[in-house]
C-alpha cells in the first residue's frame, strides 16, 4: 500500500513538471505587460482641511526611501533569501521543483507548504492584487516569467527588498530598519536582520512591536533556515538568538501631535475600505472636514487642563476629549483624543459615564410627550428603590421647582420624577434616536432603569456620540451622523469615494426647541453661569458621583462641541466638576471657533410659544407669619440687658449659630467618610441592576 501511495505522488509530481515547463514555454509567448509603468515608485497620500489646504502627508515618503543591493548587508539579503525562496538564484521565476515539494509535503500530511518566488512576490505586489484566485496565479507566474526575461537576479531582489511592507506604513528595509531599529539598514547585524525578514510573510502578526513573542519565534526560524542552507553557522545562530534586541519607534519616525488622532480615525476608515497599499502607495488625495482654525483652538484651549500625575504607562493623567462638529452637516471640524502620548482615540473609543450631561435626553423626551419648560415637579427625599436615594450636590432640597429650574440647576430628584413619569422606555428611544449606541437595552444591567436618568448607565457614552447627540437638539430635531472625509481621489484626480450625508428626524423640532430654550439657562442662572460665549448657546454640565469623569457638552446653532475629562485608571479626579475644567476648555474653544461663523439665534419653528415660569407657592409659605413671629422674638432678644443675656446663654437658653461649611466641603466630607451623623454618600448616578 505504500508504495502504491508513492508512485501516485511520483504521477502527480511528474505531471506538474511537465505542466509547468508547458506553462513556461507558453508565458513567453504572450505580451508583455507595462512592467516600466507599474514599477514606477509609489506615492504618499495627502490630506486636505475644508479650505483645500494640504495639511498632511501620509509617511511614505520619510517610510519608503529607496537603497541599492550594496547597501544592504549580505546577511540581510540571506535571510530574506532563506525564508523566502532558498533557490532564488537557480530558478526562473517560478520554483517548479519548489512548487512540486511543497504539493508532496502537503499531500503526506505534512505542514501546508507555499511556493511563490521573490520574482513570484514581486509581481504579486507591483502589478496585482490579493486575491487568491487560480486567475491571479496564472498572471503571477507571467510577470514573473517576464521578471525574469528583462531584469537580473540581483535587480529582482533590489526592488524586492525596497519594496515590501513592513507593518506601521512603512515599506522597504531602509524605512523598516530606521523604524524599528533607529539605524540605518547598512548597521544592522544578523539578529536584526532575520528579525526584519520575519515580518513580511504577515506585517501584523509578526510585528516585533504588536507582537513581539511570535516576532522572536519566527526570527530563530530564519536563523535556523540560514544554517540549513550554509549562510551561517550554527554559533552564529545561537549568538543572535541570544541577542536582546531593542526594538523601539524612532521619534523622528513616529512624530505625533494631537490632529494625529484625526488622521488615524480617517486612516482606519480608507485602510478598511481600500486596503493598506492605498493609502500608504497609491497617491490618494484625502479632502476632510477638519478646519485648521478650529483645530488650533482646540488645542490652545487644553491649557486649562491639569496635570496631576504620570501613570506606569507613561502617560499624563488626567486624559482628555474634545470633538467638535457642525450639527447642520455632521462635519467634523475639530478632534482631539488625547494628549497625543499615545494612539488610543478616547474621542471615538472611550466609553465613559456621562453623569448629568445625559439629563437634556430626559427632557428632551418630557417636551415630546406634553411637557413644557414650566411644567412644575417637586424636589423633595424620595426613595425611587430599595436604598436609592438620590440628593443634589449641594445637599438640599428645593421644593417645587419649574422643568427649566430643574434642568438648568441639575437637580437630581426632579429629573427622576419626570423620567418616571415619561418612562425609561421612551427616554432610550430619544437618546438612540440622536445617535448613542452604547446603551445596554435588555439583561441584568439593562440600562432601562430610573438611574439612567441620572447618567447611570452600564456602559457609559462616546465623546463624538454626545456632540452629535446635542447636536441634533441644536438642529430642530435633526440628527446627522458625524463624518471626516468628503472624498477620496486617486493620484491621476479621479475620485473614488464621495461621503454621503445621512439624517434623519431624531425628535420633533418643536420638542427640540423648548430644550434648547431650557438649556439655554444653564449660561444665565445654571451649572454654567456667567459662561456665555457672547451669542445663542445651550450646554449641560456632566459629572459622576466618584468624580471619575467630568463634561461639558454645548452648542450653537453651528457649531456643536463635547469636552470629556477623565483619568485612564479609574482614579478621581480629585473633585473636579462639570463646570470647572471641562466648562473652562469648551468656552475657550468656542470663544475661538466661532469667531469667524454668522452669530444666529435658534430658529424657533412656527407655532411654539415659550411658557412663562409658574408663580410656585412653597409648602413651606404657609409658615411664614410663624417666620415673622420668631424674628419679632429676636428683635426683643436683641434690646435685653447684656447680663440677662449672659445668664440665658450661661443656662443653654441661647446658643450662636453654627458657621456652615460650603457645598464642596460638604460633599469632600461625605466622600471621605468624615461627614457627621454617619451621613451617606451622595448616590445619584450609579448603574443599578435591571429591577
Amino acid at each position: 500500500m505504500g508504495n502504491f501511495f508513492k508512485t501516485v505522488i511520483c504521477v502527480l509530481t511528474a505531471l506538474i513538471v511537465l505542466a509547468g515547463a508547458a506553462f513556461w514555454g507558453l508565458a513567453g509567448l504572450l505580451p508583455a505587460v507595462d512592467i516600466e509603468d507599474s514599477l514606477r515608485p509609489d506615492a504618499a497620500s495627502q490630506y486636505f482641511d475644508d479650505k483645500g489646504e494640504l495639511i498632511y502627508t501620509t509617511a511614505s515618503e520619510e517610510r519608503r526611501i529607496p537603497v541599492s543591493l550594496d547597501k544592504m548587508p549580505k546577511h540581510l539579503q540571506e535571510a530574506f533569501i532563506s525564508i523566502e525562496d532558498a533557490r532564488f538564484y537557480e530558478h526562473g521565476g517560478i520554483d517548479i521543483r519548489g512548487t512540486a515539494r511543497a504539493l508532496v509535503v502537503t499531500l503526506t500530511g505534512g505542514d501546508v507548504q507555499g511556493g511563490s518566488t521573490i520574482t513570484q512576490q514581486l509581481a504579486k505586489n507591483a502589478f496585482l492584487t490579493n486575491e487568491r484566485t487560480i486567475t491571479r496565479k496564472i498572471k503571477e507566474a507571467f510577470i514573473a516569467r517576464q521578471l525574469e526575461e528583462r531584469y537580473t537576479k540581483d535587480e529582482i531582489l533590489n526592488m524586492y527588498l525596497n519594496r515590501i511592507y513592513f507593518g506601521q506604513g512603512t515599506y522597504g528595509v531602509e524605512c523598516a530598519s530606521l523604524y524599528y531599529f533607529g539605524k540605518h539598514v547598512e548597521d544592522i547585524d544578523l539578529a536584526e536582520a532575520a528579525t526584519l525578514a520575519a515580518i513580511p510573510k504577515s506585517p501584523n502578526y509578526f510585528n516585533p512591536l504588536e507582537n513581539p513573542k511570535a516576532s522572536k519565534e519566527r526570527q530563530e526560524l530564519v536563523l535556523d533556515q540560514m544554517v540549513k542552507y550554509g549562510y551561517i553557522t550554527q554559533a552564529q545562530a545561537d549568538e543572535a538568538k541570544a541577542e536582546k534586541i531593542a526594538v523601539h519607534v524612532s521619534e523622528t519616525q513616529d512624530k505625533k501631535e494631537y490632529l494625529s488622532y484625526f488622521f488615524d480615525y480617517c486612516n482606519q476608515f480608507i485602510i478598511d475600505k481600500f486596503g493598506a497599499d492605498a493609502l500608504y502607495k497609491g497617491g490618494l488625495k484625502i479632502y476632510t472636514t477638519i478646519n485648521s482654525d478650529m483645530q488650533q483652538a482646540a488645542v490652545d484651549a487644553l491649557q486649562y487642563l491639569p496635570n496631576y500625575y504620570t501613570d506606569d504607562n507613561k502617560l499624563t493623567q488626567p486624559q482628555v476629549a474634545l470633538v467638535s462638529l457642525d450639527p447642520t452637516t455632521g462635519y467634523i471640524k475639530a478632534m482631539i483624543g488625547g494628549r497625543a502620548e499615545d494612539k488610543f482615540n478616547r474621542a471615538i473609543m472611550a466609553v465613559r459615564q456621562p453623569g448629568s450631561s445625559f439629563k437634556p435626553f430626559v427632557y428632551l423626551t418630557a417636551m415630546d410627550n406634553g411637557f413644557t419648560p414650566a411644567s412644575v415637579v417637586e424636589d423633595k427625599e424620595t426613595e425611587f428603590a430599595q436604598g436609592w436615594t438620590p440628593q443634589n450636590s449641594d445637599l438640599k432640597w428645593h421644593g417645587k421647582v419649574s422643568l427649566r429650574t430643574a434642568l438648568t440647576r441639575s437637580m437630581n430628584v426632579p429629573t427622576v420624577l419626570v423620567a418616571q413619569q415619561v418612562g425609561v422606555d421612551k427616554i432610550l428611544q430619544t437618546a438612540k434616536n440622536l445617535g448613542i449606541t452604547t446603551l445596554v437595552e435588555d439583561g441584568a444591567y439593562s440600562d432601562a432603569n430610573l438611574a439612567m436618568a441620572l447618567g447611570g448607565l452600564s456602559k457609559g457614552v462616546i465623546p463624538v456620540e454626545m456632540a452629535a447627540a446635542y447636536g441634533a437638539i441644536a438642529n430642530g430635531g435633526v440628527y446627522v451622523k458625524p463624518i471626516g472625509i468628503l472624498k477620496i481621489e486617486d493620484r491621476n484626480g479621479k475620485v473614488i469615494f464621495e461621503n454621503k450625508t445621512e439624517r434623519r428626524e431624531a425628535v420633533d423640532p418643536r420638542a427640540a426647541y423648548l430644550t434648547v430654550d431650557m438649556m439655554k439657562g444653564v449660561f444665565v442662572n445654571g451649572t454654567a453661569a456667567g459662561a456665555g460665549i457672547g451669542r445663542p448657546a445651550a450646554g449641560k454640565t456632566g459629572t459622576t458621583d466618584d468624580f471619575k469623569d467630568a463634561w461639558f457638552v454645548g452648542f450653537t446653532p453651528n457649531l456643536s462641541t463635547a469636552v470629556w475629562i477623565g483619568d485612564d485608571n479609574g482614579r478621581a479626579l480629585e473633585y473636579m466638576y462639570g463646570s470647572m475644567q471641562p466648562l473652562s476648555i469648551w468656552r475657550s474653544y468656542m470663544v475661538n471657533a466661532v469667531a469667524n461663523l454668522p452669530a444666529v439665534d435658534f430658529v424657533r419653528p412656527s407655532g411654539v410659544e415659550i411658557p412663562p415660569e409658574p408663580k410656585i407657592e412653597q409648602d413651606s409659605d404657609k409658615d411664614k407669619d410663624k417666620d415673622k413671629k420668631d424674628s419679632k422674638d429676636a428683635d426683643k432678644d436683641k434690646n435685653k440687658p447684656a447680663a440677662k443675656k449672659a445668664a440665658e446663654e450661661a443656662a443653654g437658653g441661647s446658643q450662636p449659630a453654627p458657621q456652615k461649611p460650603s457645598m464642596r466641603d460638604r460633599v469632600r466630607e461625605i466622600l471621605e467618610g468624615n461627614a457627621a451623623n454617619n451621613a451617606k454618600p451622595v448616590v445619584s448616578n450609579k448603574p443599578t441592576p435591571a429591577n
